[in-house]
Formats: structure tokens, sequence, C-alpha cells
């Protein structure tokens, strides 16, 4: 068994954090699926942009759909949704087999609607109204305005992977607000039982302290950070708030770890897997990530639910001067800022094929 396939028997999600018409033309994430444990795989923009941008795949779908689409942005949805279906039928059997805890692909809504709650629950019914799939979960960004549109999409029935997180306090803000959408699905006698992920960010920390911290801290921040994350909801699984909802049938909303490339040169390319393996989580890691740990992986010690030496760790951060709380809002804020420019790139992206494929025929 390879080391992919040790993490996942360790009880460890495995998601691929790419998705591209190519991986799924040419089989590749079929064969990731069967040889390297995938079981679930997340999009964003920037992904969508870079997929779109650097091959002529998806050139002949534009072509086709361009005249007719209402606008850019309801062209790459389409497109979207196409790779994204068939990424879900591909990991159908693993969703049935699971009984729904596995098996997940995700879609983010225009993150132009960061913080716009209304329409951000609005276009979160509405695509996933369209992907017309069990297993297609709705990215949301956990920032102050997607809050309430995440507990009103859960009371809707609409699964969410919420996205954008990168403190514990942001964590438990996102599953308290999964948590009220679940109770008042209980409350008005409806199955409380859709599925959801809390994505917290985690390499973008040590990236944006690099240049701050003595080298005995190097890439150690992001790691501790997940490890308070990681007690916190242990705490809040054996709470009795969530055992009540758990008893009425609801699911557990798991932690996923997003942002699990190494960026620094320097460092292990599977630091990140490495640290964070832990059971009944998900890691999302980009594809040079997985088929490094396939090729050289190898599994420590798993988290500890009391979150390890991570208070320790971080107040070493705090005596070098890191404000890590404002250092959280600012990580969230800057995350979503970045959507928005792959967002604007990718319209920009698909607006120039469209013209330079009519201006061909």
């Amino acid at each position: 068994m390879n080391a992919t396939g040790e993490l996942h028997g360790l009880g460890q999600s495995l998601w691929l954090d790419n998705i591209t018409r190519d991986l799924l033309n040419s089989g590749t994430l079929k064969r990731y699926i069967d040889e390297l444990s995938v079981t679930g795989l997340t999009s964003n923009p920037s992904i969508f942009d870079q997929a779109i941008k650097n091959s002529t795949t998806y050139d002949e779908e534009i072509r086709q759909k361009a005249p007719s689409a209402k606008s850019t942005e309801e062209l790459f949805f389409e497109l979207a949704l196409e790779d994204l279906t068939r990424a879900a039928d591909l990991f159908q059997p693993v969703f049935e087999r699971t009984d729904g805890v596995d098996g997940w692909v995700s879609l983010e809504v225009s993150p132009l609607l960061a913080h716009d709650t209304n329409s951000t629950l609005a276009a979160a019914r509405d695509l996933h109204g369209r992907g017309s799939r069990s297993n297609l979960f709705i990215k949301i960004p956990g920032t102050p305005e997607g809050l309430p549109a995440i507990e009103a999409a859960i009371f809707a029935g609409v699964p969410v992977n919420v996205t954008l997180l990168f403190s514990r306090e942001q964590y438990v803000a996102a599953a308290e607000a999964y948590l009220r959408g679940v109770e008042r699905r209980i409350e008005a006698g409806l199955n409380p039982a859709i599925g959801s992920v809390a994505s917290v960010f985690v390499s973008r920390w040590d990236v944006a302290v690099a240049s701050q911290v003595p080298p005995a801290l190097t890439n150690r921040l992001g790691i501790a950070v997940a490890q308070r994350t990681y007690k916190a909801y242990h705490d809040l699984l054996s709470s009795a708030r969530w055992q009540r909802a758990a008893n009425a049938g609801a699911r557990v909303q798991r932690l996923l770890w997003a942002s699990t490339g190494t960026k620094d040169p320097m460092a292990s390319d599977i630091l990140y897997v490495k640290a964070l393996a832990a059971p009944f989580t998900v890691n999302t890691m980009p594809e040079g990530t997985l088929k490094a740990f396939s090729d050289h992986g190898e599994i420590g010690d798993t988290l500890a639910t009391d979150g390890g030496d991570c208070e320790a760790v971080l107040a070493s951060f705090a005596n070098a001067g890191i404000d890590i709380d404002a250092l959280a809002t600012k990580l969230q804020d800057e995350g979503a800022a970045s959507f928005v420019k792959s967002w604007i790139d990718l319209i920009a992206c698909i607006d120039a094929k469209s013209a330079t494929i009519r201006k061909a025929s």
C-alpha cells in the first residue's frame, strides 16, 4: 500500500484540489481514485482560471454556448458544471459506499458575492439545483456576511463547503452557523442530515509571517493554528448541543485542511500533509502535493485532540510580535480579494476566447 492509501486507512479523506477537463478526459482523475485513494475534489476560481486559460479543450463548448449565454458568468457556470457533474459521477460510488460522508465535489459561488448574504444564498440554491447531483457541495465563504447565508443554505437543504476560514474563531463561527441551520431543520420536522465541511486554510499563515519571525518559528504557524482548530472541532463534537443534533440524525460537519501545498522551497513538499494527519478530517491537496505524498510520504503522529503544543507555539509567535487575531482577519480579507481577482481574470479569459473564436468562424 502506498502512502496515500495508508493515510486514507488512518481515517482521513484525501481530496484533489484541482479540476480540468483534460484531467477528466485523460482518465487521470479516475486513476487517482483507483490508485491514490482520492475520494473527493475541490475547485475555486483560480483553478478554473488556469484550467480554461491553459487549454484549448474548452474552446469548442465556448464556441457553441457563447452566442446563447446570458452573460460570461453564466457561460462559465455551464462549463464548470459540466466538469463537476462528470467528476461527481466518478465519485458517486464513494458517496454511496460511505452513505454520503465522502465522495463530494465542490463549486464556489461567485466571489463577487462574498459580502452579500442574500445574493450568496440565491446563487447557492440555483447552482445546487442546476448541478442536480447529491454529492455537489456549494462553496460559501465564511466571512461575516457569509455566515447567515451558510445557515440559510443548510436550512434550505443545500450542502455547503464553507471556505476561506483561517482561525479557530472563524471555524467556530462557521460551525455554529451550520449547526443553527441543522437545528432549524429539526425544529421544522425536516431531515437534518445535510452534508457540510469547514475548510481551514493552512499554508498562507506561514507565507504571511515568513519575513517577520526567527528561523526557529519558520513554517510553524499554520500547523499550530490547525492544531488549535482541531481541538475546537473535537470540543464541539463532544458538546451536548451537537450530540442532541446528532441524536436527531444530523451529520458531522467535517473539518477540512485546505491550502496544504508547501510554499517554501526550502521546506518538505509534504510538510502539511504529514503534520495534519487526523482521522475524520479531509485534506484537499494540489495535484503536485498528492503525487509527492504518494511517492515519498510518511505518516507520523496524528494530531492530538487536545491541541498538543499549539498554545506554547502560538505564544512564541505573539512574543515575536504577531497578532494572530488581526492576521486571521487580514488573511480572510486577502483570500476573498484574491478569489475576486481570479474571478475577474477568469471572466476576461472566457471573453477573450469567445472573441477569438467568433473571429475565426
